[in-house]
C-alpha cells in the first residue's frame, strides 16, 4: 500500500494579517518555521521516510518542505493554491462564505473555480502516486488545495469543521484510489 503525506505549509505573514494568499506569496513567520520543525521531529520520531517529495512552487511551501527534509524535491505548479484573481492580497473578509460559494465566486474576479483546483490536484497527485518507485511521498501544498483534493475523494464536511491549520498533515493510502486514513492537526 502506498502512502501520501499531503500537508499544508507553515504559518505565513499573510495568515497572521488575514490576507488572501492564493498565488501571491508571503514568508513563513517564526511560528511557521517552528511548526515545520515540529513536523520534521514528528517524522523522525516515527521513522517516517519518503521516497520522493513534492512542493507547490509557492515559496511558503518550498520553505516548509526544506525545513522538514533536506532530500531533493520537485516543484509543481499544479500543487499551488486556488487562484483568487483580483482578490489576491486583499482581506480575508472578502472571501466566499461557504465551500459551495467558492465553486464559481472567484471566477468573477479573474480567479479559478474550486472544481478546477479539485481536478488539477486529483490528477497531479494520482499521477505522482502511480509512479513505480513512489511508496511513501511527501507533498506540501495549501489549505484550499488540500480541501479541494479531499473533496474529490470524499465528503469533506466533517474534516472542514475540525479545520486545516498550518502544517496539518493528511495521510492517504493509495491503491488505484485514495483513502484518507488520518489527519494530524496539532503536534
Amino acid at each position: 500500500m502506498k502512502t501520501l503525506y499531503l500537508m499544508r505549509h507553515g504559518q505565513t505573514l499573510f495568515n497572521v494579517r488575514h490576507k488572501i494568499q492564493g498565488w501571491c506569496d508571503s514568508p513563513l513567520t517564526k511560528e511557521g518555521i517552528s511548526q515545520a520543525q515540529i513536523v520534521k521531529s514528528y517524522f523522525q520520531d516515527n521513522n517516517i521516510t519518503f521516497d520522493h517529495a513534492y512542493s507547490s512552487t509557492s515559496e511558503r511551501c518550498c520553505d516548509t518542505l526544506e525545513i522538514i527534509t533536506d532530500m531533493p524535491y520537485t516543484r509543481l505548479k499544479a500543487l499551488k493554491e486556488m487562484y483568487y484573481g483580483f482578490l489576491e492580497g486583499e482581506s480575508e473578509d472578502l472571501n466566499a462564505k461557504t465551500p459551495q460559494d467558492c465553486e464559481t465566486f472567484y471566477m468573477y474576479f479573474g480567479g479559478e473555480s474550486s472544481n478546477d483546483v479539485k481536478d488539477r490536484m486529483l490528477q497531479t497527485l494520482t499521477d505522482i502516486m502511480e509512479k513505480d518507485d513512489h511508496e511513501s511521498v511527501l507533498a506540501v501544498s495549501h489549505s484550499g488545495a488540500c480541501f479541494n483534493f479531499l473533496r474529490a475523494i470524499q465528503d469533506p464536511t466533517e474534516e472542514l469543521k475540525k479545520g486545516f491549520p498550518n502544517c496539518c498533515i493528511f495521510i492517504f493510502e493509495y491503491n488505484e484510489q485514495f483513502e484518507l486514513k488520518k489527519v494530524i492537526r496539532h503536534l
